[in-house]
């Protein structure tokens, strides 16, 4: 089986065949930066960052591309509330969304185009469509002519003369509704920058056309966002892409995720239903967060549930206290014996990637790990060759590798509030309160955790 993708534009499972043979482009609308991130937010990226790891994983060579929208209206609106420079309330938080991310273990992008350092490029563009007949001048602003587009409306499936007549907010400059800005008059006092039609900012669409061709070409493979990217942003930007490029089509593969929700509404600001990721972090792990989120599809919402967090990071655990246990019988293992170990691992290599060729199916090929762990449970010390467990080993750490689960490092074995309460026992310990102590290790025994008293200190064992 080869990999099969949902594409957005087709509304169909396709092949993937990219572009270049054995190169991937991938761009992924990144934030607007006048706040921090939250997990609605990092519910999309983590998604592309499985799929990233396992286009790598698959052997292709990757490059990366994920926006940073410095220039905004809703930074400048910030801005002022706060009385700072625009860029720099942007800067600012688009450092804090780095570190969110890395908190996150998003795999980095190799780019991090800003729209502030790209205004000549913007320019260029715009020139461009208006020279081509695309684009139009009115009273200082340029909006795209959406009726030279061809076949307008086609990735978002929308009904154009309905969305004229319902959806757009009337502009006396637009010859049409539909028409869209590419470059915005700037009024007195607020953040510009000059061009051939006076003193403006860009549009939000043409940005990243802009930078995306700038670093992965005029076409390329993948570019992805949240659902509701799809119209009118992503829909904006095939239509200027393409008159920019005369390329059909600007984009082959069209991604998106679904909504992460709470209590069935999408998380957002405008509905203050939000949490920011650093919030989250200082009472969930990491791990748990993206074990959540990945035992569903990526295209499918996920409603947001403090039980659903609190029992992924108890799998997680689990998973991590297994490698730590599975490493041990590896080390000490003879070079002669049987190799079970190593036919597990080969059915999960074969399970795990039937299971992300299927339109990267992340709960397919979290139940393929699974299976590989109650498989497991058979291999014992003496039994299997060193080669054999050596083996299991690896394709273990290769496939949650890229799930992003980081289970080599010894902090993943036990979820946050697990190893607050393994640190609580040992200072009841050190008290001599073993009533207390005894507790603690009661409850983690019945959570399938026993602990271990050596003299290096605490240990955890999985128990199943």
């Amino acid at each position: 089986m080869t990999l099969s993708l949902y594409n957005t534009l087709s509304g169909r499972i396709e092949e993937f065949k990219p572009v270049r043979e054995g190169q991937v482009g991938v761009y992924v609308c990144g934030l607007t930066v006048y706040d921090d991130m939250h997990i609605g937010h990092a519910r999309t990226y983590l998604a592309f960052d499985v799929i990233l790891r396992y286009l790598k994983y698959s052997g292709y060579n990757v490059t990366y591309v994920q926006n940073v929208t410095d220039v905004d209206d809703k930074i400048i609106k910030r801005a002022r509330e706060r009385e700072v420079d625009p860029l720099q309330l942007s800067r600012e938080y688009a450092l804090r969304s780095r570190e969110d991310q890395k908190a996150l273990n998003l795999l980095e992008a190799d780019v991090y185009p800003t729209v502030s350092s790209h205004i000549a490029d913007i320019i260029a563009a715009v020139e461009k469509l208006i020279a081509s007949g695309h684009a139009y001048v009115a009273d200082g602003s340029v909006y795209f002519d959406v009726s030279t587009a061809l076949d307008y409306g086609k990735l978002s499936r929308q009904d154009t003369e309905h969305l004229s007549r319902h959806r757009i907010e009337p502009n006396s400059n637009k010859r049409n509704p539909l028409d869209f800005s590419l470059w915005k008059k700037s009024g007195k006092g607020e953040l510009g920058f000059d061009s051939p039609w006076g003193f403006g900012r860009p549009g939000w669409h043409i940005e990243c056309s802009v930078m995306s061709a700038k670093y992965l070409g005029g076409r390329f493979d993948i570019h992805g966002g949240a659902l509701d990217l799809v119209f009118p942003h992503h829909e904006n930007e095939i239509a200027q892409s393409e008159a920019l490029s005369g390329e059909q089509p600007f984009v082959k593969y069209w991604l998106h995720t679904g909504f992460l929700n709470s209590s069935g509404e999408k998380m957002s600001k405008s509905l203050g239903n939000i949490l920011p990721v650093r919030e989250f972090l200082k009472s969930h792990s990491a791990q748990s967060f993206r074990a959540f989120i990945l035992q569903t599809h990526y295209r499918s919402p996920v409603d947001y549930r403090e039980g659903g967090i609190d029992a992924a990071g108890k799998s997680v655990a689990r998973l991590g206290i297994f490698r730590r246990n599975l490493s041990g019988i590896a080390a000490r293992a003879h070079a002669e014996g049987g190799s079970m170990a190593k036919d597990l691992a080969q059915r999960l290599s074969e399970d795990f990637t039937l299971a992300m060729d299927d339109d990267f199916n992340t709960p397919r090929a979290f139940a393929a790990v699974f299976d590989f762990v109650r498989g497991a449970k058979g291999l014992k010390l003496g039994n299997e060759s060193q080669s054999s467990l050596a083996s299991a080993l690896g394709m273990f750490d290769s496939v949650t590798g890229v799930l992003g689960l980081g289970l080599s490092g010894s902090s993943a074995a036990l979820t946050v509030e697990e190893r607050k309460l393994v640190e609580e026992r040992d200072r009841y310990r050190a008290e001599k309160n073993w009533v207390e102590s005894d507790h603690i290790r009661d409850e983690l025994a019945r959570r399938g955790i026993k602990l271990v008293d050596t003299a290096n200190g605490t240990q955890a064992a999985w128990t199943g």
